[in-house]
């Protein structure tokens, strides 16, 4: 493990006029770890998240990405420092075709007269697809399928799979395997396993406490915009897990 952090939040605090969203926030997440974040309803993931992804900007503290202090003017410029957010919508757009998708926003366009027309490269946008997929072990047959063919697991594999394309250094995933069945959520939690070990850092926000516990390497827990817990997942079982987010275990 690198000694630098790829990711690290110093004293961050968010506030919503007299409502406290953040306090103090500090934490430190490095490249090949998932981290799980967890909570209760209005501990501040959401808040945490979107000011890691640039949504919102803190009132207090810095974030530092690879060493280096950022200072977000908009998710832009979180994603063009290497992180990449899943929301609990998947944002693809179901009627066009995987390798559309992987590439939405970042289109390919052809090499001669036709690509400055406008006219993209469909078909090395589709090989490309099928290669970085396949990187994090998602096998769904062609990228000329359509999202809506894919189950809801696929989906989310897919998903998760694009935004390993495109992190450099930290993918933020909320609620993956909300609303997938068993099997699904396993396709899932697989291509996370090979995010990680492809070096990226994974922070994992789930209410699915026997997922987070098979999945990550760290757990952070927040109440009432505080961390109040930060430790290997060894440590943790999921009645004291649930203690600790509730406050039972204090």
């Amino acid at each position: 493990m690198s000694e630098t952090p790829i990711l690290e939040l110093r004293h961050v605090s968010k506030s919503y006029g007299s409502v406290k969203a953040l306090t103090d926030v500090s934490f430190s997440a490095y490249a090949g770890q998932i981290i799980g974040l967890v909570g209760d309803n209005g501990a501040g993931k959401s808040s945490m998240i979107k000011t890691i992804s640039g949504v919102y900007t803190p009132d207090e503290g810095e974030i530092l990405v690879d060493g280096t202090p950022r200072h977000w003017k908009s998710p832009h410029d979180a994603i063009d420092a290497g992180i990449e957010t899943l929301y609990q919508d998947s944002g693809l757009a179901p009627d066009l075709t995987i390798g559309s998708n992987i590439f939405l926003g970042r289109e390919l366009r052809r090499r001669s007269l036709l690509g400055r027309l406008g006219f993209l490269d469909q078909r090395s946008m589709e090989s490309q697809a099928m290669q970085e997929l396949e990187k994090v072990g998602i096998s769904i047959g062609a990228a000329k399928r359509t999202v809506s063919e894919l189950s809801g697991g696929q989906r989310q594999a897919v998903a998760i799979g694009r935004a390993a394309m495109w992190a450099k250094h930290v993918i933020i995933l909320d609620e993956p395997t909300n609303h997938l069945g068993a099997r699904q959520s396993i396709e899932v939690l697989k291509v996370m396993k090979a995010a990680r070990d492809r070096g990226l850092c994974v922070l994992f926000i789930s209410h699915t406490l026997p997922h987070v516990l098979e999945v990550t390497d760290r757990i952070i827990v927040l109440r009432l915009g505080r961390i109040v817990r930060d430790a290997p997942t060894s440590e943790f079982t999921v009645e004291s897990l649930l203690g600790t987010i509730t406050g039972l275990n204090q």
